[in-house]
């Protein structure tokens, strides 16, 4: 029988999403991550961050991704909102630490300015990161309550 553990968290951009986890330890770089998006305007979810051993070479569009923080350049914010326009965005973000103010004005500008959701929940714990693993399903509901299923 599946576990499911339950995190409480802030929602930032409340919704009520369930879907597939992909997990980072650190840092989620969103520049590097998307670094092909930016220079050569290519449409994939997937992560180039050759840095983030969890997330490189993983299709991140339509994903629940789970991370510490986001770090990295300032042109992230913009970077939310082309993920989103290009229809390759995750499903949510979840943080287990303070969203940054890169993160969430980017993710605030899309949902505002493209009417483009990415469900974002924060302050979920460092336990939170301990218990999801890549694959498992997550169901994100809009009072910032997180399951982890598996």
């Amino acid at each position: 029988m599946a576990q499911i553990r339950t995190f409480k968290g802030r929602p930032a951009l409340p919704g009520d999403v369930q879907g597939s986890a992909e997990v980072s330890h650190i840092g989620f770089n969103t520049c590097a991550t998307y670094v092909d998006v930016m220079i050569s305007g290519t449409k994939s979810g997937v992560c180039q961050d050759h840095d983030n051993k969890d997330l490189f070479g993983r299709d991140l569009a339509d994903k629940v991704v789970c991370v510490p923080q986001t770090i990295g350049s300032s042109s992230a914010a913009c970077l939310f909102m082309t993920i989103c326009e290009k229809d390759i965005a995750p499903k949510a973000m979840l943080f287990a630490n303070h969203i940054d103010s890169l993160a969430a004005c980017g993710l605030l500008m899309a949902d505002n300015w493209l009417d483009k959701r990415i469900v974002t929940v924060d302050l979920l714990g460092p336990d939170f990161l301990n218990a999801v693993i890549t694959g498992n399903t997550i169901h994100v509901r809009a009072d910032g309550t997180v399951e982890v299923h598996g």
